[in-house]
């Protein structure tokens, strides 16, 4: 089985013609729901159910919902099982490649940002955009200060306030480093990125891994500040 790409097409699953994305059905619950909250599996080597987070791959997908407790219920009680119709080899390791595949997903959309010249970078250069309009999402290192976290969000918050739209959301579940891989740099602690195409399929991804991982760190001083 290949692995996942390293960048991924924003909104992958919206028709450019405007039209609603195709519903599908999660095993775990029994539902229908929109594909852009569920992860597709598909059966790979020796198989092995394998984690689709693009939701390309050849073969016959099975969608779950996009928490630890759905996928936990497709594991257990036969979801996969059903959902393929037949035995299923389910890897001990699904989860961690889930999370693993999720978090991916969000690193390469920041990446994705930065190559579109929508992504602002560093204290300074976050601070100058949240004055000049209302920002999309925040990206902050769950390694920084909190001071400097809590001048971004007073700010990006009074300027969404002025100009009546959603106050910003914010990432904290990465470190500098990894943060720093994506754009170019060894290590970044304050990102930003504006409302707009990327914003929203940004939110999509973030959704997805929030049912896996806190978004905003539990050990932050400041976390019941910050909201998604």
């Amino acid at each position: 089985m290949k692995s996942q790409p390293e960048v991924i097409v924003p909104d992958d699953h919206i028709d450019t013609r405007g039209h609603k994305s195709r519903e599908r059905r999660c095993v775990s619950r029994n539902e229908v729901r929109d594909p852009r909250e569920m992860i597709r599996f598909v059966v790979g080597p020796e198989n092995t159910v394998y984690p689709d987070i693009l939701g390309k791959l050849p073969g016959r997908g099975v969608w779950v919902s996009s928490t630890r407790e759905d996928l936990e219920v497709a594991t257990k009680k036969g979801g996969f099982k059903r959902g393929f119709k037949g035995n299923i080899k389910v890897p001990a390791d699904l989860e961690d490649q889930v999370v693993d595949g999720l978090r991916r997903h969000v690193l390469s959309l920041i990446g994705m940002a930065k190559k579109s010249g929508k992504l602002f970078i560093g204290f300074d250069q976050v601070m100058s955009a949240a004055r000049a309009d209302a920002l999309g999402w925040r990206i902050e290192a769950f390694d920084g200060a909190a001071g400097a976290r809590g001048k971004i969000r007073t700010l990006s918050k009074a300027i969404a306030h002025e100009v009546e739209l959603p106050l910003p959301r914010v990432i904290g579940c990465f470190n500098s480093q990894e943060i720093g891989a994506v754009v170019g740099r060894e290590a970044i602690i304050h990102c930003a990125i504006p409302h707009g195409r990327i914003a929203k399929s940004l939110g999509f991804s973030a959704r997805r891994l929030s049912g896996f991982i806190p978004l905003v760190p539990e050990g932050w001083a400041d976390a019941q500040h910050e909201a998604f």
